[in-house]
């Protein structure tokens, strides 16, 4: 039984600020100065000390909060999920700290009580009626089964978190659930303003998504259902338009980036719309990617959704990141390439976190994009040199300032080794706060030795700014796109805790 205890212990949220909250120095290639928010502090010697990888960000007003795994399990999942508060933009983190009561392993956070060895897949919202910030995550039992989703809440504006509440399990026999999303109806002109909505999918059915609906600010998790026709794919990030439409982008099975859509609350949900054909070039260091989803929607209620993606490039030989648009979730514009780099230059881009400030819209939206890349895709995994980097547009991607080298280079032997290869995350995140300026946490490996490594969290130690139009003298392309299938074409049904 899971304890009701909000409260942590003083000493360690002593020992654990002590542990982030300090100066240090960026890797030296970086254009911009990083502030580092969160260290891992645990010891259990199942999990790889010191990572933090897959941050997660989210931004209501000058707020911002960030989530992600820490003491990565080799095989699936971490010791438990940190986050990171900023009260002023992402200028300065005034809040580290652990998730309270997620699995066994999490030293002074643990609930001993709990079936749960490892945790994974933090995503961040915030209820704006109900005045909660939600972190959803899934739990892994030491067969690394997911019997369920957590939801933890918190009512002090992401100071504290209490013990998580669990998302009913799909009515079916075999329950095996990854990749989880949350994202809650802000608006108050919506009919349906204060629902939040979480995305998942069911390893168990070979990934069939599922949807679960709360009213309640998190307390309470209607039983999941599935979209029209049973859909299969993982990683969909809800959107909502402030008509109280939800927009599901998602990585669909039949190796292209879907959506589905529900515009009563979530009751149902539809059928499967085909936003592209995925075309995906598998990176030459082993790097774990693939080509997730990233959404975002403006204000007006246009929905953004990239992926990192080959076609542009000569024989598919290097990802770009690409995006659509859609105003309904149903029909999606034609494929553009972010103009971060000349095509055939070489430059292997991958795991992007698309930000859309909610405040701008229709022509004048403006994006902000934090990925990461390798300048040569022509790398072994001997030489493969990780980097972070950033890019904006002001004109909603029509044109793109040039990129912002955020981190790195990075070795990929220092970042946790899982079994599907080097890890950062699967995703990471952008997001806008009330300044219009971009925050984002991004996971930097350090040079280490012996088994320990030094991989934190890291953010920019001011807000990052959008391309003025002056600036945006990168125009995005629709054409010059390949046809056919790309080398490593999504077609998977893996788990990816």
């Amino acid at each position: 039984m899971l304890r009701s205890s909000r409260a942590r212990p003083a000493a360690g949220l002593a020992a654990v600020a002590a542990a982030v909250l300090f100066a240090a120095a960026a890797p030296a290639a970086a254009q911009v100065a990083l502030t580092r928010v969160s260290t891992d502090p645990f010891t259990n010697t199942s999990s790889q000390h010191a990572t933090e990888v897959e941050p997660d960000t989210f931004a209501s007003g000058s707020t911002v909060v960030a989530a992600y795994q820490v003491g990565r399990f080799f095989n699936g999942g971490a010791t438990d999920i940190g986050y990171a508060r900023s009260s002023d933009g992402g200028a300065t983190w005034d809040v580290s700290s652990f998730l309270p009561g997620l699995t066994f392993t999490a030293g002074p956070f643990a609930n001993p009580d709990s079936p749960f060895e490892r945790v994974s897949d933090a995503s961040v919202a915030f209820d704006a009626r109900h005045g909660t910030w939600l972190i959803s995550s899934i739990p892994l039992t030491p067969d690394t089964s997911v019997p369920t989703v957590f939801v933890s809440r918190s009512t002090d504006g992401a100071a504290t978190f209490g013990e998580p509440v669990r998302i009913p399990p799909p009515a079916v026999k075999k329950v095996d659930l990854d990749k989880n999303w949350t994202a809650c109806d802000n608006h108050p002109s919506s009919p349906f303003f204060g629902r939040c909505y979480t995305e998942f999918d069911n390893f168990g059915e070979g990934d069939l998504e599922y949807m679960s609906t709360s009213r309640d600010g998190g307390r309470n998790w209607s039983t999941p259902v599935s979209p029209a026709g049973k859909p299969k794919g993982l990683g969909g990030q809800p959107v909502v338009r402030p008509n109280g439409t939800v927009i599901v982008p998602f990585e669909s099975l039949k190796g292209s980036i879907g959506s589905f859509v529900s515009t009563d609350g979530g009751a149902s949900w539809s059928k499967e719309f085909q936003v592209s054909k995925i075309k995906f070039h598998g990176n030459s260091g082993g790097l774990r990617t693939s080509p997730l989803p990233t959404a975002e929607i403006d204000g007006s209620g246009t929905a953004y959704v990239a992926w990192e993606d080959c076609r542009f490039e000569p024989k598919c030989s290097a990802n770009d990141i690409v995006f659509s648009r859609s105003s309904d979730g149903v029909n999606w514009s034609a494929v553009a390439r972010v103009a971060a780099d000349p095509v055939g230059s070489g430059v292997d881009h991958f795991i992007p976190g698309l930000g859309v400030d909610p405040a701008t819209s229709g022509r004048g939206a403006h994006l902000a994009l934090t990925y990461y890349f390798y300048p040569d895709a022509a790398c072994t995994p001997a030489t493969c040199q990780l980097n972070a980097g950033y890019v904006s547009s002001p004109d909603a991607g029509a044109h793109w300032g040039a990129p912002t080298h955020l981190a790195g280079p990075m070795s990929l032997s220092d970042i946790a080794a899982t079994s599907q290869g080097p890890m950062v995350g699967d995703y990471i995140s952008t997001s806008f706060n009330t300044a219009g300026a971009a925050a984002t946490v991004i996971a930097v490996g350090l040079p280490h030795t012996g088994n320990v490594f030094d991989e934190g969290m890291w953010a920019p130690s001011a807000p990052l700014p959008v391309a003025t139009g002056a600036q945006a003298t990168r125009a995005a392309s629709t054409a010059g796109a390949s046809a056919g299938p790309g080398v490593g074409e999504a077609q998977h049904a893996v788990r990816n805790d």
